[in-house]
């Protein structure tokens, strides 16, 4: 189990980087923003490439930051029911949640969007609108964001698992 709690550590501190990373973008996201709502309204001059980079930097925040989200237990949940219960039977909550739910849902989400990237990729897939980007950086967003989450969710279900076994061997 030691093994898998020092993955578990290097798996949160790989999310907890991506997620500072993240962060950053949030600013970025705001100034282009900022400066495109400028540009369009006060100089009547502006670009369909740079309101495209907006929607770029929101999808790499939120399909990025999931991970980060999840580590930080960020994501929403039924506390009023999770709260109700005991800290290890939370934990395998949690368990469940993560080998049946998160997981496989993660998994096929990846798998679809690795194939959209790539299909995006090998036809060198262009926005449509005038002055447009390309399409496959924000395609590949998706399965790198999934890969993220699916890491995060291996961690969370680690930590869970040696709560459950820590409490159990406290009890016997």
């Amino acid at each position: 189990m030691t093994w898998l709690l020092k993955l578990a550590t290097l798996i949160d501190s790989v999310n907890g980087l991506v997620g500072r990373a993240v962060q950053c973008l949030v600013l970025a996201a705001v100034l282009i923003s900022a400066g495109n709502a400028t540009a369009r309204y006060g100089l009547n001059a502006g670009s369909n490439a740079w309101l495209e980079v907006q929607w770029y930097l929101f999808s790499a925040i939120f399909l990025l930051g999931a991970g980060y989200a999840l580590r930080e237990g960020a994501h929403v949940r039924i506390d009023l029911v999770a709260g109700r219960l005991s800290r290890r039977a939370q934990a395998w909550v949690d368990i469940f949640g993560g080998v049946f739910m998160l997981l496989p849902a993660c998994a096929l989400i990846l798998w679809f969007g690795w194939d959209a990237f790539l299909l995006s990729w090998q036809s060198g897939e262009v926005s449509t609108d005038a002055g447009g980007l390309a399409r496959w950086p924000v395609k590949l967003l998706v399965p790198a964001g999934f890969a993220l989450l699916i890491l995060q969710g291996i961690a969370e279900t680690i930590k869970r698992a040696a709560e459950v076994l820590r409490a159990a061997a406290a009890d016997g």
